[in-house]
């Protein structure tokens, strides 16, 4: 059973403040736990799992504290409406300042939607992009939604919080893609290794100071009548043809 000075501080990283403060965050369920174990053991801070988890995972433990809780315990410090078995606090990596030349990075103009940012970073890995760049106002990648929607991407692709503005004009060769309604059909544009790709919040959109700074708008063509897709969706669509 843990105790409640533990339970409070695990509890305590569902909140920004206290992410940054210890520069912790949680990742929960086997998929993640068990990409960290193989790949990530120097950002494991501590492991909590029900004893069935545990007992069939001996051989990824080896050489790994675990602390074996119940399902009350579990449930109390789990952010999830049901919870996985296993709980992990993890390190925040220290990042490298993010590089634009020969490099494709997708930018994040004020996306609050957790699950939205998380999905952009799973895809984002799944078409080797490895790294994000995000407007402050941006929901936190270590928001536990985020990091559940992330499916362990989270571990792999290195997002950074940054004045926008600032930062694109560092890469003054570098092209700048701006998802729009109304621009360049996507089709027809060929594959790029190196270009920033901003996507805009899910309601408001690309802020026009940056709009200015684009080379190109490119545009998803549609056949229906729906307004507008999902920032995800949208993602993952230009990434498809642009990587």
């Amino acid at each position: 059973m843990l105790v409640k000075s533990v339970i409070k501080d695990i509890q305590s990283l569902a909140l920004k403040k206290h992410r940054e403060q210890s520069g912790l965050y949680l990742a929960e369920g086997p998929k993640l736990v068990e990409e960290l174990l193989l790949h990530h053991r120097q950002q494991l801070v501590a492991l909590y799992a029900l004893p069935q988890w545990i007992d069939t995972h001996r051989e990824q433990l080896q050489g790994v504290a675990v602390t074996a809780i119940d399902e009350n315990d579990l449930t109390r410090v789990s952010q999830l409406q049901t919870p996985h078995q296993v709980l992990a606090v993890v390190r925040q990596p220290a990042q490298p300042s993010p590089i634009a030349t020969n490099n494709f990075t997708v930018v994040c103009c004020g996306l609050q939607d957790p699950g939205n940012l998380g999905t952009i970073i799973r895809t984002a890995d799944w078409f080797g992009v490895r790294q994000l760049v995000c407007s402050p106002d941006t929901v936190d990648c270590f928001n536990p939604k985020v990091v559940q929607a992330t499916m362990g991407s989270i571990l792999r692709v290195a997002v950074h919080y940054l004045d926008l503005a600032s930062w694109i004009d560092q890469w003054p060769g570098v092209p700048v893609l701006a998802a729009q309604m109304k621009g360049v059909d996507i089709r027809t544009m060929d594959p790029v290794s190196e270009a920033i790709l901003l996507i805009g919040n899910e309601s408001v959109g690309i802020p026009g100071s940056l709009l200015a700074k684009a080379s190109v708008m490119v545009s998803i063509p549609g056949k229906g009548q729906v307004e507008s897709l999902n920032a995800a969706v949208a993602t993952g669509i230009l990434l498809s043809y642009l990587r």
